[in-house]
Protein backbone atom coordinates (compact mmCIF):
# COMPACT_ATOMS: atom_id res chain seq x y z
CA UNK A 1 0.00 0.00 0.00
CA UNK A 2 1.53 3.26 -0.81
CA UNK A 3 -0.51 6.29 1.38
CA UNK A 4 -0.28 10.32 0.71
CA UNK A 5 1.96 11.73 3.69
CA UNK A 6 0.60 14.85 3.62
CA UNK A 7 -0.53 16.20 6.93
CA UNK A 8 -4.11 15.19 7.99
CA UNK A 9 -5.50 17.20 10.88
CA UNK A 10 -8.71 14.39 10.84
CA UNK A 11 -6.96 11.40 10.16
CA UNK A 12 -9.94 9.13 11.11
CA UNK A 13 -11.75 11.07 8.27
CA UNK A 14 -9.57 9.90 5.36
CA UNK A 15 -10.94 8.77 2.35
CA UNK A 16 -9.55 5.98 0.46
CA UNK A 17 -9.10 5.13 -3.33
CA UNK A 18 -8.12 2.42 -5.02
CA UNK A 19 -5.57 1.60 -8.08
CA UNK A 20 -5.89 -1.29 -10.16
CA UNK A 21 -3.00 -1.62 -12.55
CA UNK A 22 0.31 -0.76 -12.43
CA UNK A 23 0.47 2.54 -14.04
CA UNK A 24 3.52 5.00 -12.52
CA UNK A 25 2.37 7.71 -12.99
CA UNK A 26 -1.47 7.28 -11.47
CA UNK A 27 -0.03 7.37 -8.28
CA UNK A 28 1.10 10.24 -8.50
CA UNK A 29 -2.08 11.88 -10.21
CA UNK A 30 -4.02 10.96 -7.61
CA UNK A 31 -2.22 11.96 -4.90
CA UNK A 32 -1.82 15.47 -6.32
CA UNK A 33 -5.24 15.61 -7.02
CA UNK A 34 -6.94 14.29 -3.80
CA UNK A 35 -4.52 15.76 -0.70
CA UNK A 36 -5.36 13.92 2.39
CA UNK A 37 -6.39 10.87 0.96
CA UNK A 38 -4.92 6.91 1.35
CA UNK A 39 -4.15 6.11 -2.04
CA UNK A 40 -3.92 1.65 -2.40
CA UNK A 41 -3.06 -0.57 -5.18
CA UNK A 42 -4.54 -3.83 -6.61
CA UNK A 43 -2.12 -5.69 -9.22
CA UNK A 44 -5.11 -6.57 -11.05
CA UNK A 45 -8.85 -6.63 -11.44
CA UNK A 46 -9.54 -9.94 -9.85
CA UNK A 47 -7.25 -8.55 -6.47
CA UNK A 48 -9.13 -5.44 -6.69
CA UNK A 49 -12.63 -6.86 -5.97
CA UNK A 50 -11.55 -8.85 -2.99
CA UNK A 51 -9.80 -5.90 -1.60
CA UNK A 52 -13.28 -4.25 -2.20
CA UNK A 53 -15.15 -7.38 -0.72
CA UNK A 54 -12.89 -6.71 2.55
CA UNK A 55 -12.71 -3.07 3.00
CA UNK A 56 -13.71 0.26 2.51
CA UNK A 57 -13.22 2.58 -0.70
CA UNK A 58 -15.24 5.78 -1.86
CA UNK A 59 -13.04 5.58 -5.19
CA UNK A 60 -11.77 2.99 -7.76
CA UNK A 61 -9.50 3.79 -10.68
CA UNK A 62 -8.95 1.22 -13.18
CA UNK A 63 -5.87 0.57 -15.63
CA UNK A 64 -4.85 1.82 -18.83
CA UNK A 65 -3.40 -1.61 -19.99
CA UNK A 66 -6.94 -3.34 -19.14
CA UNK A 67 -9.73 -3.31 -21.59
CA UNK A 68 -13.12 -1.71 -21.39
CA UNK A 69 -14.98 -4.82 -21.56
CA UNK A 70 -13.42 -6.19 -18.67
CA UNK A 71 -13.53 -2.87 -16.84
CA UNK A 72 -17.26 -2.88 -17.10
CA UNK A 73 -17.53 -6.80 -16.14
CA UNK A 74 -15.66 -5.47 -12.51
CA UNK A 75 -18.06 -2.48 -11.96
CA UNK A 76 -20.89 -5.10 -12.65
CA UNK A 77 -19.38 -7.03 -10.01
CA UNK A 78 -18.20 -4.32 -7.48
CA UNK A 79 -22.08 -2.98 -7.41
CA UNK A 80 -23.15 -6.06 -6.20
CA UNK A 81 -21.33 -6.07 -3.26
CA UNK A 82 -20.81 -2.10 -2.86
CA UNK A 83 -23.45 0.37 -4.63
CA UNK A 84 -21.65 3.11 -3.74
CA UNK A 85 -18.29 3.56 -5.37
CA UNK A 86 -17.15 5.43 -7.67
CA UNK A 87 -15.32 3.98 -10.41
CA UNK A 88 -14.10 5.71 -13.19
CA UNK A 89 -12.26 3.46 -15.78
CA UNK A 90 -9.29 4.01 -17.61
CA UNK A 91 -8.43 1.87 -20.84
CA UNK A 92 -6.60 0.81 -23.59
CA UNK A 93 -8.73 -0.84 -25.79
CA UNK A 94 -12.83 0.48 -26.01
CA UNK A 95 -15.72 0.29 -28.26
CA UNK A 96 -18.77 2.22 -27.96
CA UNK A 97 -20.46 -0.35 -26.86
CA UNK A 98 -18.18 -0.70 -24.01
CA UNK A 99 -18.85 2.90 -23.01
CA UNK A 100 -22.61 2.27 -23.10
CA UNK A 101 -22.19 -0.55 -20.77
CA UNK A 102 -20.15 1.59 -18.05
CA UNK A 103 -22.65 3.88 -18.10
CA UNK A 104 -25.77 1.70 -17.60
CA UNK A 105 -23.77 0.05 -15.27
CA UNK A 106 -23.13 3.14 -13.13
CA UNK A 107 -19.73 3.86 -14.30
CA UNK A 108 -18.49 7.31 -13.06
CA UNK A 109 -16.70 8.27 -15.39
CA UNK A 110 -14.90 6.58 -18.70
CA UNK A 111 -11.13 7.33 -20.57
CA UNK A 112 -9.79 5.41 -23.18
CA UNK A 113 -6.22 6.32 -24.17
CA UNK A 114 -4.99 8.36 -25.12
CA UNK A 115 -6.87 10.83 -23.20
CA UNK A 116 -6.37 14.16 -21.58
CA UNK A 117 -4.46 14.30 -18.59
CA UNK A 118 -6.32 18.01 -17.22
CA UNK A 119 -9.45 16.35 -18.38
CA UNK A 120 -8.94 13.02 -15.92
CA UNK A 121 -7.74 15.12 -13.33
CA UNK A 122 -10.96 16.97 -13.24
CA UNK A 123 -13.29 14.32 -13.12
CA UNK A 124 -11.33 13.08 -10.53
CA UNK A 125 -11.95 15.74 -8.44
CA UNK A 126 -16.04 15.60 -9.30
CA UNK A 127 -16.00 12.26 -8.19
CA UNK A 128 -14.16 13.26 -4.61
CA UNK A 129 -17.33 15.71 -4.37
CA UNK A 130 -20.41 14.58 -2.51
CA UNK A 131 -20.85 11.73 0.13
CA UNK A 132 -22.12 8.98 -2.08
CA UNK A 133 -23.16 7.45 -5.18
CA UNK A 134 -25.86 9.62 -6.75
CA UNK A 135 -25.74 8.88 -10.76
CA UNK A 136 -27.78 11.62 -12.63
CA UNK A 137 -27.52 9.83 -16.00
CA UNK A 138 -30.09 7.69 -17.07
CA UNK A 139 -29.64 5.43 -20.14
CA UNK A 140 -33.00 5.13 -21.71
CA UNK A 141 -31.80 3.08 -24.68
CA UNK A 142 -28.92 2.60 -26.77
CA UNK A 143 -27.53 0.65 -29.75
CA UNK A 144 -23.52 1.73 -30.59
CA UNK A 145 -25.82 3.65 -33.81
CA UNK A 146 -28.95 5.21 -31.44
CA UNK A 147 -28.87 6.34 -27.94
CA UNK A 148 -31.13 8.00 -25.89
CA UNK A 149 -30.72 9.55 -22.25
CA UNK A 150 -31.98 11.56 -19.39
CA UNK A 151 -29.19 13.50 -17.88
CA UNK A 152 -29.61 15.81 -14.79
CA UNK A 153 -29.81 19.87 -14.82
CA UNK A 154 -26.91 20.03 -13.41
CA UNK A 155 -23.26 21.21 -13.85
CA UNK A 156 -21.14 18.43 -12.96
CA UNK A 157 -23.70 16.28 -13.95
CA UNK A 158 -23.62 17.54 -17.80
CA UNK A 159 -19.83 17.50 -17.48
CA UNK A 160 -19.45 13.64 -16.69
CA UNK A 161 -21.72 13.11 -19.65
CA UNK A 162 -19.75 14.85 -22.04
CA UNK A 163 -16.91 12.70 -21.09
CA UNK A 164 -18.80 9.98 -21.68
CA UNK A 165 -20.40 11.25 -25.26
CA UNK A 166 -16.80 12.34 -26.69
CA UNK A 167 -15.52 8.57 -25.66
CA UNK A 168 -18.80 6.99 -27.72
CA UNK A 169 -18.33 9.17 -30.90
CA UNK A 170 -16.46 7.18 -32.66
CA UNK A 171 -15.42 9.48 -35.71
CA UNK A 172 -11.92 10.56 -37.45
CA UNK A 173 -10.85 14.04 -36.61
CA UNK A 174 -11.67 17.17 -37.22
CA UNK A 175 -15.39 15.84 -37.00
CA UNK A 176 -15.12 14.05 -33.56
CA UNK A 177 -13.99 17.66 -31.73
CA UNK A 178 -16.36 19.38 -33.93
CA UNK A 179 -19.66 17.27 -32.96
CA UNK A 180 -18.28 17.03 -29.35
CA UNK A 181 -18.08 20.69 -28.85
CA UNK A 182 -21.24 21.31 -30.99
CA UNK A 183 -23.43 18.79 -28.53
CA UNK A 184 -21.18 20.70 -25.64
CA UNK A 185 -22.56 24.00 -25.84
CA UNK A 186 -26.10 22.74 -26.68
CA UNK A 187 -26.29 20.44 -23.38
CA UNK A 188 -24.96 23.45 -21.11
CA UNK A 189 -27.48 26.27 -22.39
CA UNK A 190 -30.09 23.38 -22.05
CA UNK A 191 -29.10 22.54 -18.40
CA UNK A 192 -28.74 26.39 -17.52
CA UNK A 193 -31.39 28.15 -19.66
CA UNK A 194 -33.77 25.27 -19.82
CA UNK A 195 -32.84 23.69 -16.88
CA UNK A 196 -31.90 26.47 -14.74
CA UNK A 197 -29.51 24.17 -13.04
CA UNK A 198 -32.19 22.30 -11.07
CA UNK A 199 -31.63 18.75 -10.20
CA UNK A 200 -35.31 17.81 -10.39
CA UNK A 201 -35.39 18.86 -13.91
CA UNK A 202 -33.64 16.79 -16.91
CA UNK A 203 -32.33 17.47 -20.16
CA UNK A 204 -33.39 14.43 -22.94
CA UNK A 205 -30.64 13.89 -24.83
CA UNK A 206 -30.01 11.61 -28.24
CA UNK A 207 -26.71 10.36 -30.43
CA UNK A 208 -27.54 8.74 -33.81
CA UNK A 209 -24.66 7.72 -35.94
CA UNK A 210 -26.12 7.23 -39.15
CA UNK A 211 -23.90 6.32 -42.49
CA UNK A 212 -23.19 9.68 -43.56
CA UNK A 213 -24.26 12.29 -40.97
CA UNK A 214 -24.35 12.46 -36.78
CA UNK A 215 -26.96 13.74 -35.05
CA UNK A 216 -27.75 15.07 -31.70
CA UNK A 217 -31.17 16.09 -30.35
CA UNK A 218 -31.38 17.98 -26.93
CA UNK A 219 -34.51 18.45 -25.76
CA UNK A 220 -34.71 20.42 -22.19
CA UNK A 221 -37.95 20.88 -19.82
CA UNK A 222 -37.87 24.48 -20.35
CA UNK A 223 -40.18 27.18 -21.66
CA UNK A 224 -38.34 27.58 -24.80
CA UNK A 225 -37.78 30.53 -26.53
CA UNK A 226 -37.31 32.06 -30.24
CA UNK A 227 -34.39 33.15 -32.25
CA UNK A 228 -35.67 36.56 -32.43
CA UNK A 229 -36.15 37.01 -28.77
CA UNK A 230 -32.74 35.68 -27.11
CA UNK A 231 -30.58 39.63 -26.75
CA UNK A 232 -27.97 37.88 -24.95
CA UNK A 233 -27.01 35.56 -27.34
CA UNK A 234 -24.25 36.48 -29.82
CA UNK A 235 -26.67 34.79 -32.36
CA UNK A 236 -28.51 38.10 -32.30
CA UNK A 237 -25.89 40.66 -32.71
CA UNK A 238 -26.18 43.10 -35.67
CA UNK A 239 -22.91 42.55 -38.24
CA UNK A 240 -21.33 46.10 -37.05
CA UNK A 241 -21.65 45.29 -33.70
CA UNK A 242 -20.65 41.88 -32.21
CA UNK A 243 -20.25 42.61 -28.39
CA UNK A 244 -23.64 44.11 -28.69
CA UNK A 245 -25.40 41.24 -26.17
CA UNK A 246 -23.07 41.43 -23.50
CA UNK A 247 -24.83 44.97 -22.77
CA UNK A 248 -28.20 42.65 -22.31
CA UNK A 249 -26.30 40.07 -20.19
CA UNK A 250 -24.77 43.13 -17.81
CA UNK A 251 -28.23 44.31 -17.22
CA UNK A 252 -29.52 40.99 -16.46
CA UNK A 253 -26.79 40.23 -14.37
CA UNK A 254 -25.52 36.90 -16.32
CA UNK A 255 -22.30 36.23 -16.61
CA UNK A 256 -20.01 36.85 -19.80
CA UNK A 257 -21.03 34.16 -22.76
CA UNK A 258 -23.76 33.88 -24.65
CA UNK A 259 -21.92 32.55 -27.71
CA UNK A 260 -22.77 28.89 -27.98
CA UNK A 261 -25.54 28.79 -30.51
CA UNK A 262 -22.99 30.98 -32.95
CA UNK A 263 -20.49 28.24 -32.13
CA UNK A 264 -21.97 25.50 -33.01
CA UNK A 265 -23.69 26.93 -35.73
CA UNK A 266 -19.61 27.34 -37.15
CA UNK A 267 -19.30 23.45 -36.00
CA UNK A 268 -22.07 21.57 -37.75
CA UNK A 269 -24.39 21.82 -41.31
CA UNK A 270 -27.33 22.02 -39.46
CA UNK A 271 -28.95 23.12 -36.17
CA UNK A 272 -32.63 23.28 -35.84
CA UNK A 273 -34.84 24.04 -33.34
CA UNK A 274 -38.51 22.93 -32.58
CA UNK A 275 -41.31 25.10 -32.39
CA UNK A 276 -41.29 25.83 -29.03
CA UNK A 277 -36.90 26.39 -28.99
CA UNK A 278 -36.35 23.71 -26.22
CA UNK A 279 -35.80 21.21 -28.94
CA UNK A 280 -32.79 21.18 -30.97
CA UNK A 281 -31.60 18.81 -33.58
CA UNK A 282 -27.39 19.07 -34.67
CA UNK A 283 -26.25 17.61 -37.71
CA UNK A 284 -23.04 16.94 -39.09
CA UNK A 285 -22.79 15.62 -42.28
CA UNK A 286 -19.53 13.17 -42.92
CA UNK A 287 -17.33 13.47 -45.69
CA UNK A 288 -13.81 13.48 -46.91
CA UNK A 289 -11.53 15.02 -49.65
CA UNK A 290 -13.16 14.64 -52.94
CA UNK A 291 -16.57 13.79 -51.70
CA UNK A 292 -15.64 10.36 -50.22
CA UNK A 293 -18.15 9.77 -47.27
CA UNK A 294 -16.57 8.21 -44.15
CA UNK A 295 -17.94 4.65 -43.82
CA UNK A 296 -19.44 3.20 -40.10
CA UNK A 297 -17.98 -0.39 -40.52
CA UNK A 298 -20.58 -1.16 -37.34
CA UNK A 299 -23.21 -0.17 -40.27
CA UNK A 300 -21.87 -2.29 -42.89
Amino acid sequence: MNSNTQFDPHPAQRRTALIVGSDAGLPVALAATLPGWNIEHATNNLTALSLIEAGTFDLVVTSEKTSGTADVELLRKIRGVRPHIRLIILTGKSTPADVIAAMREGAFSYFAAPFSAPAFCEMIRLAAEGPCWDDGIEVISATPAWIRMLVRSDKKTADRLLQFVHEIIDLPEPERNDVATAFREMLLNAVEHGGHFDPNQYVEISYLRARHAVMCRVKDPGEGFSLDEIKHAAVANPPDDPMHHQTHRDANGLRPGGFGILITRNLVDELIYGERGNDVLLIKYLQLAGDQRVRDPRLE
